[in-house]
């Protein structure tokens, strides 16, 4: 008997692997959504329109958002801002507060630095010491009453882009989920979110690559089988200057204001939400190694790779077996 779909046409053989894409560029970074098994691209628009309204709202790479107008009244006055940035911004200052790594006031470093930007420089000891008073994010006030935030120093910045992608990518899954949209791909510039399960693979598990830092983009040392997770990575090798023979990184140390320095590439955390990736991969590469207990105690963090320089994979909470290597120039420890 012939299938009929809801159109009165003949249904097309396997739906739920066929797949919407849509490309957009936000964020500072090329975005890639894919839906399997949707009726309509809308879903995917939607999701762009979305990633737009959180960017006018929390960049810091235009003259107005919600988050340059707290900026520029630092030393001045607090600024009101809508439920979600507030959410966000209070969020991100209580994890600057633990300070395990994470600092939202980083601004006016990575400013300082550059790097990334064809004006990078390494600053003078006494240029990084001026700044350091000013990423203190014991400097802050927030005010549940008003949805205010007040920077108490001028020339402090509040940044959100170590945070900002993981907390998007979760909406975006929210949107779709919303909708009843079975199973997606969110890739907002490496950070990725896989939705729902797998339909490309029998065992519905996805494939995750895990990036050679020592290559472009798109190589993979290693592939993870797992299900529906988020995958985010932090790693030294995306923006970096080179001056006299040595190399400095863009994931700067708000405590000395220079990169921060370990036996690291790249750690990558597996994870229910995304922005408990962003968050993690920070703490983590900021410990530099594997961390006693880390992620016993939550189900929502599944596990964890760290490539180090000596060109070795060590892998944390995955089972060992889901772990596939792909470049022999590479060890699993």
């Amino acid at each position: 008997m012939e299938t009929i779909n809801f159109n009165g046409r003949p249904a097309t053989p396997m739906l739920a692997q066929q797949r919407r894409h849509m490309a957009h560029f936000a964020l500072g970074t090329d975005i890639d959504l894919t839906l399997f098994g949707s009726d309509s691209n809308a879903y995917l628009q939607h999701a762009c329109d979305l990633i737009d309204q959180y960017e006018d709202r929390l960049t810091v790479n235009r003259s107005q958002s919600e988050v340059m107008a707290i900026n520029q009244s630092a030393g001045v006055t607090p600024v009101q801002v809508s439920a979600a940035t507030y959410s966000l911004v209070k969020k991100a200052i209580t994890l600057s507060q633990q300070h395990f790594g994470f600092n939202a006031l980083i601004g006016p470093l990575v400013k300082l630095w550059r790097i990334g930007f064809n004006d990078a420089q390494v600053p003078t000891p006494a240029e990084i010491d001026d700044r350091l008073l000013l990423v203190d994010p014991e400097q802050v006030s927030c005010d549940d009453q008003n949805l205010s935030v007040y920077l108490k120093r001028p020339g402090m910045e509040l940044d959100l882009g170590g945070i900002a992608k993981g907390y998007i990518a979760d909406r975006i899954q929210d949107y779709w989920e919303a909708f009843g949209q079975r199973a997606g791909m969110i890739n907002l510039g490496g950070n990725l979110l896989m939705v729902g399960d797998s339909p490309l693979h029998a065992d519905h598990d996805w494939r995750v690559g895990i990036q050679n830092p020592l290559s472009p983009r798109g190589n993979a040392i290693a592939s993870v089988q797992i299900g529906p997770c988020s995958a985010v990575t932090s790693g030294i090798y995306e923006r970096h200057l080179e001056v006299n023979g040595k190399s400095y990184h863009h994931i700067l140390d708000s405590k000395t204001g220079y990169p921060r320095q370990n036996d690291l590439l790249s750690v990558t955390i597996f994870s229910k939400a995304s922005i408990d990736g962003e968050i993690e991969t920070t703490r983590l590469f900021f410990a530099g190694k594997p961390e006693a207990g880390w992620g016993i105690d939550r189900d929502d963090l599944y596990g964890a790779i760290f490539v180090t320089k000596e060109k070795q994979i060590q892998v944390v909470g995955l089972p060992t077996a889901s772990v596939t290597l792909l470049d022999d120039n590479f060890t699993i420890d």
